[in-house]
């Protein structure tokens, strides 16, 4: 894919953020007009995160000209807002190739450019590791910044404010800069606030107020009364004082599209002392009004046509497992009214907008909140509810702790309905659910099961529901392979494997939705071929039975092997000194890169041909 550089006449001279700070101030509009172009053209040919972009233009461009990156730090909090910060610093011609095998990773990452300070993915994490930076810069003693670009909903998870609390507490220099997209300010309050964030971040302000204090410091009445008077004029024209509770100075909310604003105000910012808060109102999707109009669909897009204004539907002609996972929960709670479904911020992902549409009652978006999430569904279960936590599987690593604690240690009745499982694809290392049957595994009291289709996933949910324990379902991204639904009220044996083809000398185990290669290489070779569903309890009987009966048992799992499904096959076998060689197939001991999910499947040898060449390996 190729993009005429001559119709972007200054951002094509920007291969550094050196090269833009070359330019004058003036010039800066024209680079974002150019920038938010060359975003547009790019993304919509070759997919990717687009709205929150759009919304980060200016900001970004006043960034990499007011600091002095990479000497100075720069953190992108999640990343899908980072595509223009990946432009201006040395990955123009490449941004065609982000998400897709070998091509630029979707987020910052640390490995592919020395601009990006931080690998992210996951939202929240901006802040603690700017202070940690910032602590760095102290002791180095070379006038090094630091500042954090918070936002896209970062800000309602714990740890954010963890780190604002301790930042506050010591007291060190940074610059925290809290994106909102959420707000619109109108062209006289936005003028104010700009006029009022340029003063109050100026040297004469900043200046008397320091001094100010130092006079005051030993007249408390008198210093009370100041400090209340400041809060007093500045709460009738900025939010409330939460942010200098905590200790930050509070700038804002001004106009995150204003670039020279920006500038000024930021410039201003960069040689104050202490934490800053500095708050910007921005719009998602600004710039392309089908993306300011829809802000969640144009989150991530697919290719599509920028002159049409709708987005191309899916060509996938099967229900994906999510939207499988939201028709259960919609029948399953016009049965049970004590059904109560909780989600992390994750409602589209998730496939639960018809329920909270339809279910209002029973809903609860808890926010960028997993760790709360868990511990609030345990709540609810001791209150006598039936609490469903719908939550990606990347994402319940951060509830890891409640999960053990808040959950499995008191045996309440609680099903994790884990999306995302398994190798998810073009989002990459962050995002890739790799670990969830590892670190699931070793908990007591916890029922984890893998369906192999759409079919078992209905079935081991209403199981799990229905179970007076917890209980885990955990499926992949994407469609199923168009089984028959059962019906809602159906469940299986817990702890039950099901022998779906009869063969010779090998047994395969297959746990999840690998079932269908594992199918084909079973025919190509001849063995046995066994669904276990269930991970944890494992059908011992079944397997002893396959170990008596066979000369090699292969384990097969869309999970780290490192303690995965396989292990505990490995266990098992060893415990009962049952007298067969187990080869484990699964995701090797390394972070998966980014891809589709089809392509990292045949390169990691998880497809049929893969398992054929690693059995017959084995056996060699």
């Amino acid at each position: 894919m190729t993009i005429n550089l001559a119709d972007y006449p200054l951002l094509k001279t920007i291969d550094t953020p050196d090269d833009l700070r070359m330019l004058n101030q003036d010039q800066l509009s024209q680079v974002s007009n150019e920038l938010r172009s060359y975003l547009l053209n790019s993304v919509s040919k070759s997919s990717g995160h687009f709205a929150s972009g759009l919304g980060t233009i200016e900001l970004t461009v006043a960034l990499h000209f007011v600091y002095k990156t990479p000497f100075d730090h720069l953190i992108w909090d999640v990343g899908h807002q980072a595509y223009p910060h990946k432009i201006l610093t040395g990955r123009r011609d490449q941004l065609h190739t982000i998400r897709q095998k070998d091509g630029l990773h979707p987020f910052p990452w640390r490995e592919e450019s020395e601009y990006d300070v931080l690998s992210v993915g996951h939202s929240s994490t901006s802040i603690s590791a700017a202070l940690g930076l910032a602590v760095a810069a102290e002791k180095e003693n070379q006038d090094r910044k630091v500042v954090a670009v918070i936002g896209d909903g970062a800000m309602t998870a714990g740890m954010a404010f963890e780190a604002l609390n301790h930042a506050g507490d010591i007291h060190k220099d940074m610059l925290v800069i809290l994106n909102d997209n959420e707000m619109s300010i109108s062209e006289n309050v936005g003028a104010l606030n700009n006029h009022l964030a340029k003063m109050l971040s100026g040297s004469f302000y900043t200046g008397i107020r320091e001094g100010g204090k130092k006079i005051l410091n030993n007249l408390p009445p008198i210093k009370e009364l100041a400090s209340r008077a400041e809060e007093h004029l500045k709460g009738m024209v900025v939010p409330s004082t939460f942010f200098e509770e905590l200790g930050f100075n509070y700038i804002g909310p001004i106009d995150g599209h204003d670039v020279n604003g920006l500038v000024d105000t930021i410039r201003n910012m960069r040689g104050l002392k202490g934490p800053q808060i500095l708050h910007i109102a921005t719009k998602k999707g600004k710039g392309y009004e089908a993306a300011e109009q829809d802000p969640i669909k144009y989150h991530a897009v697919p290719k599509f046509n920028p002159a049409e204004t709708a987005l191309p539907k899916s060509q996938a002609s099967l229900p994906t497992y999510s939207a499988i996972f939201g028709d259960w929960l919609c029948k399953m709670a016009s049965e049970d009214k004590k059904l109560m479904a909780i989600t992390p911020a994750m409602r589209e992902g998730s496939g639960m907008v018809e329920f909270s549409q339809k279910f209002p009652d029973q809903y609860f978006d808890v926010a960028i909140a997993e760790q709360h999430a868990v511990t609030y569904a345990a709540g609810l279960a001791i209150g006598g509810q039936n609490p469903v936590v719908a939550i990606y599987s990347s994402f319940l690593q951060r509830g890891y702790d409640q999960l053990i604690h808040d959950i499995a240690i008191q045996n309440l009745p609680v099903l994790f309905a884990i999306d995302r499982a398994g190798i998810v694809g073009a989002d990459g290392p962050t995002h890739q659910g790799s670990f969830d049957l590892s670190f699931m595994r070793c908990i007591p009291n916890l029922v984890i099961m893998a369906p192999a289709d759409e079919r078992e996933c209905q079935l081991m949910l209403t199981t799990g529901h229905k179970l007076d324990k917890p209980a885990a379902v955990r499926y992949p991204r994407g469609s199923g392979t168009g089984a028959q639904l059962p019906l809602v009220d159906e469940t299986i044996e817990v702890g039950k494997g099901l022998v779906k083809r009869e063969g010779k000398n090998i047994a395969i185990l297959s746990f999840g939705t690998l079932l269908l290669e594992a199918e084909r290489a079973a025919d190509a070779l001849d063995t046995s071929l066994v669904d276990m569903r269930f991970v944890k309890p494992l059908d011992e009987a079944l397997i002893t039975e396959m170990a008596q009966s066979h000369d090699v048992i292969v384990t097969i799992e869309d999970n780290a092997i490192a303690g995965g499904a396989g292990s505990g096959v490995n266990e098992f076998v060893l415990s009962q000194g049952l007298a067969i060689k187990v080869l484990n197939i699964g995701l090797p001991d390394q972070f998966i890169k980014h891809g589709t999910q089809a392509e990292i499947h045949q390169e990691l040898g998880l497809d049929c041909e893969g398992f054929v060449n690693k059995i017959n390996a084995f056996l060699a």
